[in-house]
């Protein structure tokens, strides 16, 4: 059986000035339709340059990203970012900010009816109808990023990547949006990949949690299963021994990855 999305043998490096930067180096990733992956790893070791590749927002210099059999080598509206900065256009309001995604992928299947009715699907989707008129100034930092993944789901993507969407968030609206990320996954199926530094939310969220090494040249260092079932209560893990003992092997990686890394200085 073919595999959803292949990350193929792939490197990537930057040339600038007759120097090569070697960022990844033979990453090689199997991951199923609506599976959820986590990617974690300290700084600098190219966690969002890989999301950018599978993107198609940088291209590889060695390897190949395959989704469904395909090439990756461009954008397309079959994989929709979600990043850290909302990147909403302040003079639209909540529901042309979604609506302008929409328009753009179904113009030619959908009507307008149809495409305000799906506008409105996923607005309900992360629980933000209520504001559609109103905009990005006038609402908080949690609901821009509601917005931001309403819009990016109303392109119904085969594939959500998630860069760090929650890191500028505060702990309270953070865990609100872990959670109807959760439950959005639950409900459609989605298959999703999210770049983050909080192992809670990587242990909470995830089916596997890739564990990437520190750079230059970082690749794959171990991939952890999180064989925690679904729907899952974040208040019930506080005291769950998988949960537990999943958290504490990401740890351990990371803390000897840095360990590792302060020797070498």
């Amino acid at each position: 059986m073919n595999a959803y999305l292949k990350l193929d043998h792939i490197d990537k490096y930057f040339d600038r000035g007759g120097q090569r930067a070697e960022v990844l180096k033979g990453i090689e990733l199997v991951i199923d339709k609506g599976e959820f992956v986590s990617i974690i790893g300290h700084s600098g070791c190219g966690k969002s340059t890989l999301l950018n590749l599978i993107a198609g927002l940088t291209r590889v210099s060695a390897g190949a990203v395959l989704l469904e059999n395909r090439e990756v080598n461009e954008p397309g509206p079959d994989r929709a970012v979600v990043f850290q900065n909302h990147s909403l256009l302040p003079w639209l309001s909540v529901y042309e900010n979604v609506n302008l995604a929409v328009s753009k992928v179904f113009r030619g299947t959908k009507s307008k009816a149809e495409r305000h009715d799906w506008v409105m699907r996923n607005l309900d989707l992360v629980q933000m109808a209520h504001a559609k008129d109103k905009r990005p100034a006038e609402i908080s930092g949690g609901m821009k990023q509601r917005v931001g993944i309403a819009r990016a789901l109303a392109m119904q993507p085969k594939i959500l990547l998630l860069d760090e969407p929650f890191g500028a968030l505060d702990a309270l609206t953070r865990a609100h949006l872990q959670d109807a990320v959760m439950e959005i996954h639950t409900r459609l199926g989605s298959t999703m990949v999210m770049i983050t530094h909080d192992v809670d939310e990587a242990v909470l969220l995830s089916d596997r949690i890739v564990m990437m090494t520190n750079g230059p040249a970082a690749h794959i260092g171990d991939i952890l299963e999180v064989p925690i079932a679904r729907p899952r209560n974040r208040i019930e893990l506080a005291s769950d021994r998988t949960y537990l003992k999943c958290r504490e092997a990401v740890l351990k990686f990371l803390y000897e990855r840095h360990r590792f890394v302060e020797a070498a200085e």
